[in-house]
């Protein structure tokens, strides 16, 4: 048993998926598979039942991750006795949403390696909700999601603001226009949605609301690139984050809306007397700024 094999079990049982799990990890599928295999040989006993369509958790697995997210915790404030000389040197492990790390991280990630050399930053893109635990739970240093209000312990940072612009196939009459339209041009189209659980989601809903539009209900999309790939197909319009749009793919034009045109509001958290603050303010610094060049 080693430090890797679990980080591979909780990630497993955070996302329920192998593949999924791997990617996080910076593994081969069959690495995982195999090193979660040889942990249960190690322990002579089931952690998980495994199908094709789901990964559930025995009982004695279920303890067995709670132990390790235990010890997890404790590695990473052991390795970061090691930085307090230093705080921008060692590991960091960053939280992303969906909608955010795809779009943000091809420009940031060439200027922080440019200014902070010696950190050494672990990427993983989840939902809000499992961010935000696995930050309390100290999983994770900082995470990057939407402004909401938090009830938990923790520090916001304001990062940026973008809109949300209209997103349509050229093949649309709403492609031709040359200025901003109003949010009522939604009501009498197809509003593709991602799907419940994605915070822009919710985003999206509350302008659907405010105008009368009515959410396309016949498919929800798991991904952006989903979504892009629907409305390419004049299937339907959408929502789009600014950052999002800032090369149209082909055969789909994005709108501005008129005031008050519909925004959000990305920041950064991080844990109340985190001992890395001095270091995530500065991490958070470098990506206001590598957004606010872009929006």
């Amino acid at each position: 048993m080693n430090i890797r094999d679990l980080e591979y079990l909780v990630a497993v049982h955070d996302v329920s998926n192998f593949s999924k799990a791997a990617e996080m990890c910076n593994v081969s599928q069959p690495t995982l598979s195999g090193q979660l295999k040889k942990l249960e040989t190690d322990l002579d006993a089931p952690l998980m039942e495994r199908s094709t369509r789901r990964v559930l958790f025995t009982p004695i697995g279920e303890t067995v991750v709670k132990h390790a997210r235990s010890v997890l915790d404790m590695v990473r404030q052991i390795e970061s006795l090691s930085q307090v000389d230093d705080p921008l040197t060692g590991d960091y492990h960053i939280g992303m949403l969906p909608t955010v790390g795809p779009f943000l991280l091809p420009m940031l990630m060439p200027e922080l390696t440019r200014q902070y050399p010696q950190m050494n930053l672990y990427l993983y893109e989840l939902r809000t909700d499992q961010l935000v635990n696995k930050l309390l739970r100290g999983e994770l240093d900082a995470v990057v999601l939407t402004k909401q209000q938090w009830s938990q312990p923790v520090e916001e940072i304001s990062l940026y603001t973008e809109r949300l612009l209209l997103a349509v196939s050229t093949k649309d009459e709403l492609s031709e226009s040359t200025e901003p339209v109003s949010r009522s041009v939604i009501k009498n189209k197809p509003v593709l949605m991602l799907e419940e659980g994605h915070c822009l989601h919710d985003q999206m809903m509350d302008v659907c609301n405010a105008v009368g539009a009515k959410a396309d209900h016949r498919y929800k999309a798991t991904s952006m690139d989903t979504l892009m790939h629907m409305v390419m197909s004049n299937t339907g319009v959408t929502l789009m984050p600014e950052l999002a749009c800032q090369t149209p793919p082909k055969g789909v034009r994005f709108i501005s809306f008129k005031n008050p045109k519909p925004r959000r509001e990305i920041v950064m958290l991080t844990r109340k007397g985190s001992t890395r603050s001095e270091a995530l303010a500065l991490l958070a610094e470098t990506i206001k700024c590598t957004a606010n060049e872009k929006i």
